[in-house]
């Protein structure tokens, strides 16, 4: 839901700016994109709580081909992650895929095999509203990247991934991936996350948002025959503030009538279809994320891009510059804050950071 969130307000309020890097043909609107979904069943998938799933599903969206080697082994695949509440398909709308898929674009299609998977517990993939409710196996970030390694090796036949690059949670994936799975990835990209425990403001803000579902009476203990829908407009509300962008709001929203309008209907807008069991799910599922002990196994070639006016991941914390120090070859830059960023949701506008992302892939080349 953060993320779906976010894309509304982007999607709702863009401002066109001009590309960082010109493509050398035009790039086809995210809707010409040639994205085929498919599905990966993991059976008897054990869950670090002890829990099982006898088949649990994982949905992904692909683009591109796959390239093999001399040694007949895939060598251009690339994996997206999404952030909290989000899907795969996310990265097919205009602010991302039209910046990074076309030709001479860092992720041209025509070069790269585009691999989109929605996440255990988010978008087609198994998760609580399926029918288990409360009662679905309580993942965290370390269930969804096994589940996303075994996709990758015995679904998909990879043996190694050209690049792994994720937003918000995604991002923590990505540092996770680097942690437990050093050999598999040649390049880590990961946008918009802190390298430590989900504590302070950023877990009090994320237990509220469980919280004020909880509360609402019409949950029932996740057995609700109607949407609570109080309990989801008081988490919309806190997700909203969360991932809202000052400077820009300030500008496209100078008068109080219209910013109190646009608030109420991007809330609205977000609650509908959302599942009150799934979005606990969602942001439950960082509550034992805790890389900084081991961020020295992380050996892959790392660019991590952070924007100075995220709520979330406050420009004023050094922790991304003191974790770079440790990893073996890694880069970290703060993208300033300005009536053009999102906020958090910068990290989904590829433009202001896919030199970052060209700049990765040339030197691990």
């Amino acid at each position: 839901m953060l993320s779906s969130l976010l894309l509304l307000l982007a999607q709702a309020t863009a401002v066109p700016t001009p590309p960082l890097t010109v493509a050398p043909t035009p790039t086809p609107p995210a809707a010409a994109w040639p994205a085929r979904d498919a599905q990966f069943t993991i059976h008897n998938f054990r869950f670090r709580s002890g829990e099982t799933m006898e088949a649990l599903r994982i949905n992904y969206t692909t683009l591109g081909k796959p390239h093999r080697n001399a040694q007949g082994e895939i060598d251009n695949a690339v994996m997206v992650l999404h952030g909290t509440g989000g899907t795969g398909r996310q990265f097919l709308s205009p602010q991302f895929a039209d910046e990074l898929y076309g030709p001479g674009q860092p992720l041209d299609i025509t070069r790269y095999w585009i691999i989109l998977p929605d996440g255990i517990g988010h978008g087609k993939s198994s998760k609580p509203s399926d029918g288990r409710h409360m009662r679905f196996p309580h993942y965290d970030y370390d269930d969804m990247v096994e589940a996303q390694y075994q996709l990758l090796r015995d679904g998909l036949g990879i043996r190694r991934m050209r690049l792994i690059m994720g937003t918000s949670m995604g991002c923590m994936h990505s540092l996770v991936w680097g942690e437990t799975h050093p050999d598999f990835v040649r390049a880590l990209m990961p946008l918009a996350c802190e390298p430590v425990e989900i504590a302070g403001l950023n877990r009090m803000w994320r237990q509220l948002t469980i919280d004020g579902i909880e509360a609402d009476p019409a949950w029932a203990g996740g057995e609700y025959r109607t949407p609570p829908t109080q309990g989801l407009r008081t988490a919309a509300s806190l997700l909203f503030v969360a991932g809202a962008a000052p400077l820009y709001f300030q500008a496209q929203y100078p008068r109080r009538a219209t910013a109190e309008a646009f608030a109420r209907e991007r809330v609205a807008a977000s609650i509908a279809g959302t599942d009150a069991n799934d979005l606990i799910y969602q942001i439950d599922a960082s509550r034992t994320y805790a890389p900084w002990s081991q961020l020295e196994a992380i050996t892959a070639p790392t660019t991590w891009v952070n924007s100075a006016d995220d709520f979330i991941n406050p420009r004023n914390l050094d922790l991304p510059t003191r974790a770079v120090a440790r990893m073996k070859d890694a880069r970290f830059r703060l993208i300033p804050e300005s009536a053009e960023t999102r906020g958090h949701g910068t990290h989904t506008a590829a433009r202001f950071w896919k030199r970052d992302l060209a700049d990765l892939l040339q030197r691990t080349q």
